[in-house]
């Protein structure tokens, strides 16, 4: 999974610069239009105007080709003026081809916006620690995973890896996976309660990504002062054994249609999987973080909205192409339900 969305020579993410929206392969919210940044740049400058501190830092992961940055960076700067002169933006990309693109599309903005490998990079760390606003869409979704299956003739865990059959990939069966997690903590207690595996179906699977885990864990102990957001495709730990869900959450898409099979075409195809947000949680509690919310994005996004709604707020105008925009962000049926928002904190004021 690494290797077919993040080669340099061949990954999926590495090849073309256009793969949202309509000519791409996939949406996210910022394919729907400049709305989506627009109120997370509103949302900033709330949490910013509670802090007494001369500067906002903003960290965003998996930046894409800088469009939400971009929107962000342009509300910032026709609303709230004064808090964008004291706005440090930080793109985290370690893609030399992505940070091309991430800089042609925050031209404008050449002066506000610089760059860094990851959350260590020194680069980001030339001075003493603002109030600093840690962010993605869509970032978590795209890690590398793990999947599990479940043999009921054996009753045991397996992990399913990936192997070569002719000039195609195949799925196949790997050891019996450990009951109780790796050494290092990496994999979660798979269940062993025997009423429910009376009932699941032979290779009923489940998916957990250690590396999501720890990229939000390495976030977290970054932070000294400040938050941590995430908007992405997921779900809570109850949700992960469904019956709708038998081969796990897994899925893979090319121009804007699920493809069957997720192993055919490596490097052709976008690939996501669900975020088990409750582990993700953990991750960032057991950092030291406290939880501010954890909900879908329409309820995250309605309640915003009715703050910008207050005229007292200077949002900005609001017409008809806004309010489409703001229905397909938080409509049940579109981007409102699947997409879940988690909200942690260190240090300041809530």
């Amino acid at each position: 999974m690494e290797r077919a969305l993040y080669c340099p020579e061949c990954g999926f993410y590495e090849k073309e610069k256009d793969k949202v929206g309509r000519a791409g392969d996939f949406y996210t919210s910022v394919s729907v239009g400049p709305l989506f940044g627009e109120l997370l740049g509103f949302q900033f400058a709330l949490w910013f105007a509670q802090q007494d501190l001369a500067s906002l830092r903003l960290i965003e992961a998996g930046a894409h080709d800088g469009r939400l940055a971009a929107d962000i960076l342009n509300w910032l700067k026709q609303q709230r003026p004064e808090i964008f002169a004291r706005t440090e933006y930080c793109l985290l990309e370690p893609s030399p081809r992505r940070r091309q693109w991430q800089s042609e599309t925050l031209a404008a903005f050449a002066d506000r916006v610089r760059w860094a490998d990851n959350l260590t990079d020194r680069t980001q760390r030339h001075s003493p620690a603002p109030f600093t606003l840690i962010f993605s869409n869509e970032l978590l979704d795209a890690m590398p995973l793990h999947r599990f299956g479940w043999d009921a003739a054996k009753r045991h865990w397996f992990e399913w890896g990936v192997a070569a059959e002719g000039e195609r990939f195949v799925w196949t069966r790997l050891t019996p996976a450990p009951l109780h997690g790796a050494a290092d903590g990496g994999f979660p207690e798979l269940p062993t309660d025997p009423e429910l595996l009376d009932v699941l179906p032979d290779g009923f699977t489940v998916e957990f990504s250690p590396a999501a885990e720890q990229w939000w864990r390495a976030a977290a102990q970054s932070l000294t002062d400040g938050k941590l957001l995430a908007f992405d495709y997921g779900h809570e730990a109850t949700h992960v054994l469904l019956p709708e869900r038998p081969n796990g959450t897994l899925r893979a898409y090319r121009l804007h249609k699920h493809v069957e099979d997720v192993l055919a075409d490596p490097g052709e195809q976008d690939l996501t999987a669900h975020v088990n947000f409750t582990r993700i949680e953990q991750a960032g509690r057991a950092a030291g973080l406290k939880t501010e919310t954890l909900e879908t994005q329409g309820q995250f996004l309605t309640k915003l909205v009715s703050v910008a709604w207050q005229p007292a707020s200077h949002f900005g105008g609001w017409d008809a192409k806004r309010t489409r925009q703001f229905q397909t962000l938080t409509h049940p049926e579109h981007l409102g339900r699947n997409f879940r928002v988690l909200v942690q904190s260190r240090g300041c004021n809530s």
